[in-house]
């Protein structure tokens, strides 16, 4: 027989036997010695593939639609096969093997995407699933036995399949790994080439192709050696039977069994007799041994094999071609919006996905300086000259002639090149070249939350936004800071390339908070991800965003950093209210040390700059 059963109706007799093997290996096991003394994590083993059943149990009536089902992974499943469903007992099992080469300790199945990593043994789930929702048919117990119940069972693989293909067509990707893995290797009888088995792999690999699990190209080899055992004409009627048995309904039991005997009568089996053994085929067609089947079935595998990793470098292509119109689209709508933004005298910019299409402007007036903030944006500019100072490079040139110091080793082998007569290669005069090492100019881009929970910190945020555009201006002609608050809006407080005069005072009243969109403002206005320059992004926020507000500005910070970008999260104030920003360095400062901690982590950029 080619291979296992998948759906057992008889669950009470198939306990007892394996009961019996149980039985009956136990008391090998113990004649004539101890038996094998047990491996010292098993207890544990134990535990992790409970667990693994019941996560797999937890997802099961996603696939099938049933939450009444059990699923339990095993050592050495009670069937025999590498998966099977047992309708009575509302239990599937899965052979632990099929997982390999994943431990249990390996294995989230609870997570979602987790099946990537073992699409086979996902694939017997769902195959097990498919009979779960779709095989509602029940054989006769007089016909259990019979070949046209065997047939009958070959037609059902298929099409549960394409019934629950129907509703998940996502699952093919594991279906076609289960067929790959799964249901090749589950066929047995290798060395026999008659008409039950040609049809037995006809019914299990070639009806998938009609399914849509598999290609013409990947069967066609199998094919071809079917109709050569069975001629054309039978294998065509064979197809039109499992076409037929795929509009048949899930509890069509009846005219299940009629294709089965059809199946039959096509290969001239009996219907009402047991399908053939093995040793009954070697009987009937002894010429029929050479296992050519079989060989032909591990070729449909590695074309299958080989179509899904000719499709995985494409797939990868393709996502990389994805990947860079995606990032070319965002980059033209982040220079737009940073277009708006900057633009003189703009109001508050509401980026798309914000309600409502329009937000208040927060600036509320503008001040002089105070005294002590323009000594402050002296002080600082001077620790960034500090900072920014390098050291000029110095060359050794060696040379045939002055200028420079004489080295006399040197001009004594030239002198003694030219009394040989040889052209001279020495060079006897060395000097210094000393290249002066320009200074980095400095980009900083500081981002204001002014949603409400940020009202205590728009003073002092508004003084250090002053002072560091005015020390970095006073530090590099070149320097360039710019300053957006966000709410669901986006407000330019300080533009890229223009020193304030005057201190802008802001208000925070806002409600969402456009963290990403500003991100991405500052780092068109500022170019941020360029090296060259001391680059720093500050946040000054409490972090109290939404799930997708910090999945969105997460991203932008994980693409800064991976460029040399340094980014700080400012906490100001006493208040416990807040959360980090996932990759951004978190500091909590009082109000009076906000433009110093600001000052530091410019400083460390531009002397980190090379």
């Amino acid at each position: 027989m080619p291979a296992h059963r998948h759906v057992h109706h008889d669950a009470t007799r198939l306990a007892a036997d394996a009961l019996a093997d149980a039985i009956a290996e136990a008391r090998w096991d113990d004649d004539g010695g101890p038996a094998a003394p047990e491996a010292p994590d098993a207890e544990q083993r134990r535990a992790e593939w409970l667990r693994v059943s019941a996560e797999l149990t937890a997802r099961f009536p996603a696939l099938s639609g049933r939450h009444d089902v059990i699923v339990t992974c095993e050592p050495r499943t009670v069937s025999g096969a590498k998966a099977a469903f047992f309708p009575e007992l509302a239990l599937t099992e899965i052979d632990q093997a099929v997982f390999a080469p994943f431990g249990p300790d390996k294995l989230r199945p609870a997570d979602e995407g987790d099946e990537d990593r073992y699409p086979a043994a996902w694939g017997a789930l769902v195959h097990e699933a498919g009979h779960a929702a779709h095989s509602r048919w029940m054989p006769p117990d007089d016909a259990l036995e019979t070949a046209a119940n065997s047939a009958a069972e070959i037609l059902e693989e298929s099409r549960t399949e394409r019934a629950h293909l129907r509703t998940r067509p996502e699952d093919r990707t594991y279906l076609r790994a289960c067929v790959t893995r799964l249901v090749t290797d589950d066929l047995s009888g290798s060395d026999i080439d008659g008409k039950w088995a040609a049809a037995h792999a006809a019914g299990l690999i070639l009806a998938r192709r009609d399914v849509g699990i598999l290609l013409d190209e990947e069967v066609a080899p199998l094919e071809w050696k079917v109709a050569e055992i069975l001629g054309w004409h039978v294998l065509g009627t064979l197809t039109e039977i499992w076409n037929a048995a795929f509009g048949c309904a899930d509890d069509d039991g009846q005219s299940m069994l009629a294709l089965g005997k059809a199946w039959c009568d096509a290969l001239g089996q009996d219907p009402e007799q047991p399908e053939p053994s093995k040793a009954e085929q070697q009987a009937a067609e002894p010429e029929a041994s050479t296992g050519e089947i079989w060989a032909t079935v591990a070729e449909v595998g590695e074309l299958i094999a080989a179509t899904e990793a000719r499709q995985e470098v494409e797939h990868a292509a393709a996502d990389r071609r994805d990947r860079r119109k995606a990032k070319a689209a965002a980059d033209r709508a982040a220079a737009e919006l940073a277009k708006k933004v900057f633009a003189p005298e703009a109001a508050a910019i509401v980026p798309d996905g914000y309600e409502p299409r329009w937000a208040s402007n927060p600036i509320t007036g503008s001040r002089d300086p105070k005294p002590a903030e323009r000594k402050q944006a002296g002080k600082l500019a001077r620790a960034l000259r500090q900072a920014a100072y390098r050291e000029r490079a110095s060359t050794s040139v060696t040379s045939a002639a002055p200028p420079g110091r004489l080295i006399m080793r040197q001009a004594l082998a030239r002198d003694a090149q030219l009394a040989a007569g040889a052209v001279p290669t020495a060079e006897p005069w060395r000097h210094t070249r000393r290249l002066t090492t320009p200074t980095p100019p400095l980009r900083v881009g500081i981002a204001v939350d002014v949603s409400g929970s940020m009202t205590a910190a728009v003073g002092p945020i508004a003084s250090a936004t002053w002072i560091l555009a005015r020390a970095a201006a006073a530090t590099d002609p070149d320097s360039r800071t710019a300053t957006v608050a966000y709410d669901s809006g986006l407000t330019a407080i300080n533009r890229p390339g223009r020193t304030p005069n005057r201190v802008v005072n802001f208000a925070a009243e806002g409600g969402e908070q456009a963290l990403a969109e500003a991100i991405d403002v500052l780092n068109v206005g500022l170019e941020l991800t360029r090296p060259g320059a001391g680059r720093v992004l500050v946040a000054a926020t409490d972090g109290m965003y939404t799930t997708r507000e910090r999945d969105a500005a997460a991203e932008r910070i994980a693409y800064l950093t991976s460029t040399g970008c340094a980014v700080l999260q400012l906490h100001v104030g006493e208040s416990d209210t807040y959360a980090r920003l996932p990759g951004a360095q978190f500091l909590r400062v009082a109000r009076a040390a906000l433009i110093e901690e600001i000052g530091k982590a410019v400083v460390a950029a531009v002397a980190a700059t090379h």
